[in-house]
This record gives C-alpha cells, sequence and structure tokens, in this order.
C-alpha cells in the first residue's frame, strides 16, 4: 500500500472515531429546558415588575435554562392563566391567585383583599412569620397540576378618576377596572366593577367606557399611561399591598433541576427587592411632583365607614371555609398587634 493510500485509511478511521465520540457526547449533554412564562402586567409595567429578574435568571442560567417572558393576555387571557399552566400551554405565570381564577379557597386574599395590609412590608411578613406561606402551600397542594413557588408585595390599591373623588356619595355608579375581590367589595359602595384586557384600559377611559381604575397605585398610573387618561388620584386606599405569586405546570418544575429552582426562587425574591423600594420610593414622589393628578381625600371620618365594611366582608368570607376562617384570623390578629405596636407601624 502507497504512504498516500496509507495515510488517506488512517485519515479516515480516525474522522470516523471522533465523529462516533462526538455523538456519543451530545448524547449525554443535558437538553436544554425551555419555559413560557406569562404576567399578568403589560410591556411597560412589566419592564419593572418581572423583565429584570427573568433577564438575570437566564444570564445565570448559562444556557441550561431560558424563561420566554410575555405580557399580560399575549398567550392566554388572563382570567383563563391557571387552567393554561395546568394543562402545560404554558409553563409558569407571575399574577395574584383572583386575577388567574385559582380554584382554592384561598385565591379570593391574593390581589387586593380590602384592608388586610396597610403597607408593602407587611406582605412577606404574614407570609414568612405569620403562617400564610404554609397555608398557600396546603391549599395549592390539593390541586392537581400547578405549584405554587412564592407570594410578593406590588404596590396599594388606589382610584384613578376623570371625576374627582370626595365623598363616597361620589363613588356611585362609577365603571371602575379592578380586580374580582376588589370589585365585589367596591360594589357595596355603588362601583360597577368592569372586566377588560389589560391592554384595553386606557382606551376605554378616553372613549368613557370606564370613569376610572382601582388598580394600583400612583407608581403604575404614571408607568402605564393611565395618569395621561385620568386627572384625579385618591389619597384613601382600600389596601396597602396587593398580593401577587409566582406559579408553574408542576410537571415543568418537577423537571428542573435544583440548582436552577434555587436561582430561579433568588430570582423572585431580587423582583419582590426591587418593587420594595420602586413602589415605596414612587408612591410619595409622584404624589408630590407627579404634576398630571390632582390629589383628592375622603374625610378620615367617612373613609372609616367603608373600613368598617371591610371587617363585614372579612366576615363573610371567613364562613366559606374553615382555611378561609383561619386566614382572616391571621388578618385580625395581625393588624390588632400592628396597632397596638403604633408609630411606625400603625398611625
Amino acid at each position: 500500500m502507497s504512504t498516500r493510500r496509507k495515510f488517506l485509511k488512517t485519515a479516515a478511521v480516525a474522522t470516523g472515531a471522533s465523529a462516533l465520540g462526538s455523538a456519543h457526547i451530545y448524547a449525554h449533554e443535558p437538553k436544554k429546558i425551555t419555559w413560557r412564562l406569562q404576567t399578568y402586567a403589560g410591556p411597560a409595567l412589566a419592564e419593572h415588575v418581572i423583565k429584570p429578574s427573568i433577564d438575570a435568571f437566564n444570564l445565570a442560567a448559562n444556557g441550561e435554562m431560558e424563561i420566554q417572558l410575555y405580557f399580560a393576555d399575549q398567550l392566554v387571557p388572563t382570567g383563563e392563566l391557571f387552567r393554561a399552566m395546568q394543562r402545560g400551554t404554558i409553563d409558569a405565570v407571575q399574577s395574584d391567585d383572583d386575577s388567574i381564577a385559582a380554584p382554592v379557597d384561598v385565591s379570593v386574599f391574593g390581589g387586593y383583599f380590602p384592608f388586610a395590609t396597610r403597607y408593602s412590608l407587611d406582605v412577606p411578613v404574614l407570609f414568612e412569620k405569620y403562617g400564610l406561606r404554609q397555608i398557600w402551600e396546603e391549599a395549592y397542594g390539593e390541586v392537581e397540576g400547578v405549584t405554587w413557588l412564592g407570594a410578593g408585595a406590588w404596590d396599594p390599591c388606589h382610584f384613578a378618576t376623570v371625576e374627582p373623588i370626595r365623598s363616597l356619595a361620589d363613588l356611585k355608579g362609577k365603571r371602575i377596572f379592578t380586580f374580582p375581590t376588589a370589585g365585589k367589595f367596591l360594589s357595596r359602595f355603588g362601583v360597577i366593577p368592569v372586566t377588560l384586557p389589560w391592554e384595553d384600559v386606557e382606551v376605554a377611559v378616553q372613549t368613557g367606557e370606564l370613569d376610572g381604575i382601582t388598580w394600583s397605585g400612583i407608581t403604575e398610573d404614571y408607568t402605564v399611561g393611565w395618569a395621561d387618561v385620568t386627572k384625579y388620584f385618591l389619597t384613601n386606599n382600600i389596601s396597602g399591598a396587593w398580593i401577587g405569586s409566582y406559579f408553574a405546570n408542576s410537571e415543568k418544575w418537577a423537571e428542573v433541576p435544583e440548582h436552577l429552582k434555587t436561582l430561579f426562587k433568588l430570582c423572585m425574591d431580587s423582583s419582590h427587592y426591587y418593587r420594595q423600594h420602586w413602589y415605596w420610593g414612587g408612591e410619595a414622589q409622584l404624589r408630590v411632583e407627579g404634576g398630571k393628578l390632582q390629589l383628592t381625600t375622603i374625610p378620615d371620618a367617612e373613609w372609616k365607614t367603608v373600613e368598617d365594611e371591610a371587617h363585614k366582608f372579612w366576615d363573610e368570607i371567613a364562613k366559606a371555609s374553615p382555611r378561609s376562617a383561619k386566614v382572616v384570623e391571621i388578618f385580625k390578629k395581625y393588624n390588632a398587634l400592628m396597632d397596638k405596636a403604633g408609630p411606625p407601624y400603625r398611625s
């Protein structure tokens, strides 16, 4: 055999061995995990409430996992998110329990449960120190297909309206975009709750379909453009902080390695931390320096009527189930302690 033919034969064998070796190595490489996560928030709001943490996760996951972020109603209407997650249509959700129609008795407490919280720090304290985490885990443990991952605090719940609200009488007949449970409570004062896709809200105010929004604090009103179509901001709020959660399809969550589960939970915490200072600073600054919305206030003596009615509402919700009663009892105990503690916990 000539020298040239020997070389070609040796090269062919080497190449084949290399190719087989590459195939063997490739077969053992873990497949990249890809999730589709939909948030309750539209694009402008998502830039603050979730996108930075998801970007950080994708970077730190180093190619092992990628989370594709979708905004409010982009893949699935918000009210259908829970069922879609159960089916595996989407892999994860950031929202409150109430808006996504979670089929658990504690869902009524997600979002804005009236007067349960006064400040944003109340939410993590209630979950981590007063037992709400264990109650939520128990409730979602009874539902197949979805794993509740944790809750955090968002902004307070105020009215932003086209016409001024200076008394309870001014609420009557107002068509307001709000959350399911908040709307049910506010209807006691003549408010007409309206449900719309998130992206349609601004136009609905402009066309007169809505008289206002009770979905957020003033930080979001400015961030998403609602301060451009409303004129007044009521300083009284029906809740000091929104309770929002992260959820995942149970099968998809089980497939995630422990180190990536830990990373995802750390990124959840980073998102919770960001919102604490973004909202707390924004609510004060925009009241003073915002320039677009005129502040109005219902006098304390009259607003106490709303607070008193909220406690009647609590007692009605407590009758729904033993677990609901337990949550309401925690809210009562916690708020009583805060009242006794005095400033700065309660005024």
